[in-house]
């Protein structure tokens, strides 16, 4: 699930919640390989079902908080909407979820890359939730 590529203390950590178990794991590579190495972020991937299907589980996602909480926040992207859906309903929760965790408003692939690269640097969790949500306005042509 998790493979913070790093030892992750201190730094906001990063879940990425996909309908998919594969596309999680692989957005979470990719954004741990293009960050430049050095000391990263935990960044945990929650994919897919109960039943390792498409689809989300309250129980991988909360894992995967827990895991990636190393006590400077967590940072929650999700790809569509029943995945936001779900992670807001366990923020409503107390206790679902560790404290400090937020769900953030940015694009999967390009806002996974900004947060780990922002949490990497050592930032809180406010600038790495806004780098990531900056990346809506990345421009590819």
């Amino acid at each position: 699930m998790a493979d913070g590529g790093g030892d992750g203390e201190g730094l906001v950590g990063i879940v990425l919640v996909s309908h998919s178990a594969e596309v999680a794991a692989s957005v979470a590579a990719l954004a741990r390989g293009l960050s430049g190495g050095g000391r990263l972020p935990v960044v945990a991937a929650a994919g897919g079902d109960e039943d390792g299907g498409l689809g989300t589980s309250a129980r991988r996602i909360a894992e995967a908080a827990r895991e990636a909480d190393q006590g400077a926040g967590v940072a929650v992207l999700a790809d569509l909407g029943s995945a936001v859906l779900t992670v807001q309903a366990m923020l409503a929760e107390d206790g679902e979820l560790p404290a400090g965790t937020r769900l953030v408003d940015a694009p999967f692939l390009e806002g996974a890359v900004a947060a780990v690269v922002t949490a990497a640097a050592g930032a809180d969790l406010a600038a790495v939730a806004a780098a990531a949500g900056e990346a809506y306005g990345y421009r590819k042509v």
